[in-house]
């Protein structure tokens, strides 16, 4: 079972450092990391997805809530979630073929972002499961790379963290 922790932290050096090692410390594998600044340009956003039981994550909460560059923390409950992730995948495609990946991309909703006579590279921002079937359907094209950047996550309706 996924949890999605959110945090809020002081966009100092280090922070992530100390975050990350609070979470090795405890032998839980990070399966997503993603930081960024939010509108305040001295507070940063860090989505953090792992695999554990709820007793656990309760125990890390509370342990980044005594962190002191750490502002605020939240767990996301998946169904009080928006959360999406960006892949850019670049695939060896031909004058056969290419048609098929630009029809792929239509239906998926994914953009091409670089087109060379034996490449292209598509990008697409949508949900993990999205994301994966997108990556699925493109492997009969021989996919040449892949970069994803992780989940990045904020609570449906008017709620904040």
């Amino acid at each position: 079972m996924t949890q999605t922790i959110s945090v809020l932290v002081e966009n100092r050096a280090g922070v992530l450092n100390r975050i990350t090692g609070l979470f090795a410390r405890r032998a839980f594998n990070i399966e997503s990391l993603a930081v960024g600044v939010t509108d305040d340009k001295n507070i940063s956003r860090i989505t953090i997805i792992v695999d554990s039981g709820n007793n656990v994550v309760e125990q890390v909460e509370k342990q980044l809530n005594k962190l002191v560059d750490v502002i605020k923390v939240r767990t996301l409950d998946e169904k009080s979630l928006i959360g999406r992730e960006l892949v850019i995948i670049k695939v060896s495609t031909t004058t056969k073929t290419r048609q098929d990946v630009s029809n792929l991309c239509q239906i998926m909703g994914a953009r091409i972002a670089d087109i060379t006579s034996t490449t292209m590279t598509l990008e697409l921002s949508d949900t993990p499961e999205r994301v994966d079937l997108f990556e699925s359907l493109l492997r009969p094209f021989s996919i040449l790379e892949v970069a994803r950047t992780g989940v990045i996550a904020v609570q449906k309706g008017s709620g904040k963290i």
